[in-house]
């Protein structure tokens, strides 16, 4: 009736449960009879007895009683610590991850599945014995040199493979970092607006977060009275979200602060694979010798987010310790998929699957632009987009309730991101994130013309309120 045992789940043998339950076996064999003479059990010979897969009318119309399990309380959150509860309370990680207009997520269907799935196939069925058990030391090594190379060619980050270390994901990386670096009550800048998901991973570990704001130019350095930041964490290739690129003036400023005040810089690389104008824009970490950076980077959105690799690249003094607690807090693995991206950096592929992808978001990205041009009107699109990334963001009159919007538009099939959730304080602007990635160009106009009708209502609404 609870439903913990399914429809057509087998139970045990009478003299298996006999054993288990200490009773006699034709106990149990009463008590199945009993519940298949009312219709909650049917016995099928030589296959054994099941749960039946349409229960008794009486238990239809019957409300079950609510059973409690060991540890709940009333206050659903009860039991949970200050900084649970805050994680929990500013949770804004979308449950769809598919679709018009996702932001933040690939075309994982363009991925070269085949020709990946043929790399990995050379190990499947003997692979080495320790790519199966616990790992240590970083990362598969072969994928730290295929790294080096291609993040010193591609990015002009400047690193030796003993330098890179493999996470599963970014958020495990900054985790690592701020357990690594900071104290519970430690000073951390973050972009405003910025990354909810770093948000919530410094402030599970008791870090106190100061918005920084951002403008055209990137991160603006604020000159305080306060303690100046254990860490700083920004996203200087493409701003997330609103998009702007980091100048060099503000970069060597960032530089020159985070040495005077001994500071450690977190650079997300955030989309910098994927810029469709100019020439690609040279890492943070590269731009002076020795530089305090700590560079991160994920294949997320090269490859596909359910691939779970990210890597960091360290200071020479710090990559041996990194290392060390990397293995002892979350245990290592993934050996054997490593080992295939790693080949697939090397044979070349990945280089030439990003080229391929940089052209057909580039082509999603100008489509969805046009569109919204040409049904809303010239000067929607935020001003610091520069011409990067996998989403745009949509400005909207202060106010327009942004949330509420993104929420009529999911209603109606349309996931979007408002852009005020982004903000660690008030004043929050108005705005939307739109994915463009995940859609090709001729699915996009049925989704937008739900989106504008959506934008319209809620101005409507607005104005007469």
């Amino acid at each position: 009736m609870e439903g913990s045992l399914p429809s057509g789940s087998k139970l045990p043998s009478s003299r298996e449960l006999g054993l288990v339950l200490e009773v006699s076996r034709n106990t149990v064999k009463h008590a199945y009879e009993q519940l298949v003479a009312e219709g909650y059990l049917r016995a099928l010979t030589g296959s054994g007895t099941f749960v039946t897969d349409v229960l008794p009318d009486h238990v239809l119309w019957t409300r079950p009683r609510k059973t409690t399990t060991a540890g709940d309380t009333s206050a659903g959150t009860g039991g949970l610590s200050r900084r649970g509860r805050s994680v929990v309370a500013a949770a804004a990680a979308s449950s769809v991850q598919w679709g018009a207009f996702v932001p933040g997520v690939p075309d994982v269907t363009e991925f070269p599945h085949r020709k990946f799935e043929r790399i990995t196939a050379r190990w499947r069925h003997r692979p080495p014995a320790e790519w199966l058990s616990y790992a240590s030391g970083g990362g598969h090594p072969e994928l730290r040199t295929a790294l080096a190379e291609y993040l010193r060619q591609a990015r002009s980050v400047v690193c030796a493979p003993e330098q890179i270390l493999i996470t599963e994901g970014v958020h495990q990386a900054v985790d690592l970092t701020a357990r690594m670096l900071s104290d519970p009550g430690d000073r951390v800048w973050l972009e405003e607006p910025g990354y909810w998901g770093v948000r919530s991973v410094l402030r599970i570990n008791g870090l106190h977060a100061q918005a920084v704001p951002v403008d055209a130019e990137g991160l603006e350095i604020q000159s305080s009275r306060n303690a100046p930041p254990k860490l700083i964490f920004t996203t200087p290739s493409h701003q997330y979200p609103l998009g702007s690129l980091m100048s060099l003036p503000r970069r060597l400023r960032l530089l020159d602060y985070a040495r005077q005040h001994r500071s450690w810089i977190i650079e997300d690389d955030y989309d910098s694979e994927f810029r469709f104008s100019g020439h690609p824009v040279p890492s943070l970490q590269g731009l002076v010798p020795a530089s305090p950076v700590i560079y991160i980077g994920t294949f997320s959105k090269t490859v596909y987010p359910g691939l779970r690799v990210a890597y960091m690249v360290l200071p020479t003094g710090l990559a041996s310790a990194f290392a060390s607690a990397h293995g002892e807090l979350y245990r290592e693995g993934h050996l054997m998929t490593q080992a295939a991206l790693a080949a697939f950096l090397n044979e070349g592929h990945y280089a030439a699957h990003v080229r391929r992808m940089r052209l057909i978001y580039a082509e999603r990205r100008s489509t969805l632009i046009a569109l919204i041009e040409r049904r809303l009107g010239v000067g929607w699109i935020h001003p610091y987009d520069s011409n990067g990334g996998l989403h745009l963001v949509l400005q909207l009159p202060d106010s327009v309730d942004d949330v509420r919007l993104a929420r009529t538009a999911r209603a109606r099939g349309v996931v979007v991101q408002p852009l005020s959730r982004y903000y660690g304080r008030e004043p929050r602007k108005r705005g939307l994130l739109l994915g463009f990635a995940c859609i090709r160009p001729a699915a996009m106009y049925e989704p937008l013309e739900t989106l504008v009708a959506c934008i319209r209502e809620e101005i409507a609404t607005v104005k007469c309120c």
